[in-house]
């Protein structure tokens, strides 16, 4: 849950005041929020260091876990992995209780592009894999977004022991968080938003030991996945926020800066199929009208 970048737009005491609120109404251990460095403006590696640091103390005194997110300004700024080393090892070792890591593609945001000091996706994952062994005993976990189940396997292999992958890929997680004999990813992804009934019960099924139920709830989910994230991978929020929409979950299909136009009526339309081929349309007399409304305001009779 990234609370802390949802309430950077309301200032830095609405957003403590957000984390703690909610902090207080979970159960303990179970909320997390995502410190990043957009709040200010650094021009020096170390600026990037000290802007984590005072999101990390926001997020942990208002009691919640930190997720130390991607920072495009450590893209921006960052000469050699040595700078992730020193600011990622300067930032765990302040922290209370041990945080999640986030390597988030260049397909998600292409200001991350040669995260960790490297476009060669294997010397990124020595870089960050050498930053969590160093700093083992603050690190919860790392959530991997690639869209790469094979190369997601691989570095999931080489954490140390008791260091979690969580899966970012919301294209092959059904097979990622049954795993396999070696082990398996937990899920932390954005495409649960949208298929959270589905996912839900599939989830039950695995804790079960109910494979087959499983695989044939999360199989019908896969097409719309891919969907929702294909290029521009980034703009897959505007199909999350269309699904809200067509569910119920908001009365507008209205976003921040018109991204509800970030995807064309044809993508649109597909999801709206999509959609209801896995079971995924709550009341779908209500889904109809609003896909009619939608279709009507694009000229499409």
């Amino acid at each position: 849950m990234d609370t802390a970048q949802r309430g950077m737009g309301l200032g830095w005491d609405a957003a403590r005041e957000l984390i703690a609120r909610s902090a207080s109404e979970a159960p303990d251990g179970l909320l997390a929020a995502g410190a990043g460095t957009d709040h200010a403006q650094p021009r020096r590696v170390a600026e990037v260091r000290e802007a984590y640091e005072h999101q990390c103390e926001a997020i942990e005194a208002a009691g919640a876990q930190v997720i130390v997110m991607a920072s495009r300004a450590l893209a921006a700024l960052a000469s050699s992995p040595d700078d992730y080393r020193e600011v990622y090892g300067v930032v765990l070792s302040g922290l209370r209780r041990p945080a999640i890591l986030h390597w988030l593609g260049d397909m998600f945001d292409p200001a991350l592009r040669g995260y960790w000091g490297s476009d060669d996706l294997d010397e990124a994952a020595d870089v960050v894999l050498d930053i969590i062994t160093t700093n083992a005993e603050k690190v919860d976990g790392i959530k991997v977004s690639l869209l790469d189940d094979a190369r997601e396997v691989a570095l999931r292999r080489r954490l140390p022991e008791g260091v979690r992958l969580y899966t970012g890929d919301d294209f092959n997680y059904p097979a990622l968080i049954a795993g396999d004999a070696v082990g398996y990813s937990d899920a932390l992804l954005g495409v649960f938003d949208a298929i959270a009934p589905a996912a839900a019960a599939a989830l039950h099924a695995l804790d079960l030991g109910d494979r087959e139920a499983y695989d044939s709830l999360l199989a019908p989910t896969v097409p719309l996945a891919r969907k929702l994230f294909e290029p521009p991978t980034f703009n897959y929020k505007t199909g999350i926020v269309f699904l809200a929409f067509l569910n119920g979950h908001q009365d507008h299909f209205r976003m921040v800066a018109g991204m509800e136009s970030a995807r064309s009526i044809v993508h649109l339309a597909d999801l709206f199929v999509l959609a209801d081929r896995a079971g995924l349309l709550r009341d779908p007399a209500l889904a109809v009208a609003r896909m009619r409304h939608v279709l009507a305001l694009a000229g499409i009779a």
